[in-house]
């Protein structure tokens, strides 16, 4: 992946605190947030998000032009029209030019992604499961995320969410590949990014338990068995002996 050329990047957030707290308490018991809405100047891309307790209920891409629920269910409770969503989009892109004045032209540093892989359950050998690759500390929110198996690109059944806001301004994101865990099988996140020198492949494999050849698994038996047994007889004698000397006229 080529990643150049300049970005601008406008952020917008507007949270709403809910307390049963009396007026003027600052501790909120729930958070809402319509936000964080970006649009950058690189490839037209901008996004913007519904966030409640810190987890994200929904977002809108400003390519797709529609609301994504973080969980399917939810679009059957609740309904959300995205033009509200694409107007902050709009609202944001309209003001680029002034923002990018007053920072006097200044581009913002970029952050290394921090990569992890793990599995969504416990891994059993032939029994689907589901690989995670979270990516955490983006900054900007431009970046590539493949997998491989067996240095093999995958497409087929992969997933992502969109961008998550994290307090410190940064962004994470999550890959998911539906897969079925072998012995002959490896897996790696592949990660692209402005913040990366070159890529970054995070490895991950089923760590399968070592078994014992069967003369071995007969050898340390033989000897738990003897060393038993001889710590059995130890003990006997040692019972017999004490008898012995208590018994004796003194």
């Amino acid at each position: 992946m080529v990643l150049s050329g300049g970005l601008v990047l406008g952020l917008h957030s507007l949270m709403t605190l809910l307390s049963p707290q009396e007026a003027g308490a600052i501790k909120a018991d729930h958070m809402g947030s319509y936000g964080p809405a970006f649009y950058q100047s690189y490839d037209g891309s901008g996004q913007f998000t519904h966030d409640f307790d810190g987890e994200q209920l929904f977002s809108v891409d400003l390519k797709k032009r529609e609301a994504v629920w973080r969980l399917p269910e939810f679009g059957n409770f609740v309904y959300f029209d995205p033009q509200s969503g694409l107007a902050s989009i709009t609202m944001i892109k309209a003001h680029l030019d002034v923002l990018v004045e007053r920072s006097n032209r200044t581009r913002a540093a970029n952050v290394p992604p921090r990569v992890t892989v793990l599995p969504k359950s416990h891994v059993e050998l032939g029994q689907p499961n589901i690989l995670i690759c979270v990516v955490e500390n983006i900054f900007p929110p431009v970046i590539n995320i493949t997998w491989l198996r067996n240095g093999q690109t995958i497409t087929e059944g992969v997933a992502q969410t969109s961008f998550y806001a994290q307090p410190d301004h940064l962004f994470r994101k999550f890959h998911y590949l539906p897969f079925v865990p072998s012995v002959d099988d490896f897996y790696d996140c592949k990660v692209e990014h402005w913040g990366l020198d070159e890529p970054l492949f995070k490895h991950w494999e089923p760590q399968v338990p070592t078994l014992l050849p069967a003369t071995t698994e007969t050898l340390v038996c033989t000897l738990g068995l003897a060393l038993g047994l001889a710590g059995f007889l130890v003990g006997i004698t040692l019972i017999i002996t004490g008898t012995c000397l208590s018994s004796t006229p003194r």
